[in-house]
């Protein structure tokens, strides 16, 4: 934001929270049509525009952000150009039991972010990203990809199928994925494992498909049971 300086009688300009390494943005659907807008820049081109000037936001930068399913009262629709922007969705849900009582046995902790340290630093981050770029995708699987993307746009129970940088994003998860594992390849079954993730907030049911009972994971598991994969080559 730009704050005015009585003492320079001069605009300054003054970075805000979004001037961090990873944003974490909670109940993002509570936020305002106008937030949500500008994140939609700063998501896409690593900057923010503040009185027709850009300011680089650095590198890496990475935004994560939390939904309530349930309440929806005082909550704005995300329009589907800014979740196309997100990379993958999760549910997390409840711990499990073992976790559940290591959290009730800290009951007397109110701070918890207290407790948290750096792992790594930025520059990590930014090699481990340049690695999961350097996996090899062969031609067979980027055509898989384009296969499901385009199954997806012609199925009769979605509206809205999946984007070309949704199927950019899908390359870069199977990429990482990959180099997660320890290979240097990517393989179909990374593609399969991580299209619920990818695709499961890029597509959109029909409004009969969704009164019919259909749900989203259903779609992607037939989608993905209609595309048949490219044979493993020998030794790969």
């Amino acid at each position: 934001m730009t704050i005015f300086d009585p003492e320079t009688r001069r605009f300054e300009f003054h970075p805000g929270p979004i001037f961090a390494t990873i944003v974490l943005a909670d109940e993002i659907n509570r936020a305002s049509p106008k937030t949500q807008s500008a994140l939609l820049e700063v998501m896409e081109e690593g900057r923010v525009t503040v009185d027709g000037v850009g300011h680089p936001v650095g590198s890496p930068f990475m935004v994560i952000a939390t939904q309530n399913p349930i309440e929806q009262a005082g909550t704005y629709r995300l329009p589907e150009a800014q979740l196309d922007r997100f990379l993958m969705k999760t549910s997390l849900g409840y711990p499990d039991y073992e976790s559940s009582v290591r959290v009730l046995a800290d009951a007397a902790m109110r701070d918890r972010s207290s407790i948290v340290t750096p792992v790594v630093t930025a520059q990590v981050v930014t090699g481990m990203a340049a690695l999961a770029d350097s996996v090899h995708v062969d031609e067979a699987l980027l055509g898989y990809i384009v296969r499901i993307a385009e199954a997806t746009r012609t199925h009769p129970s979605l509206r809205l199928g999946l984007s070309m940088r949704g199927s950019l994003a899908f390359v870069r998860c199977a990429k990482t994925w990959a180099a997660s594992r320890g290979r240097t390849a990517v393989v179909p079954e990374d593609i399969t494992t991580l299209a619920a993730p990818v695709l499961g907030h890029r597509v959109l049911l029909e409004a009969e498909a969704q009164f019919a009972g259909a749900t989203v994971d259903g779609i992607i598991e037939e989608v993905i049971a209609s595309v048949a994969p490219p044979e493993r080559r020998a030794g790969s």
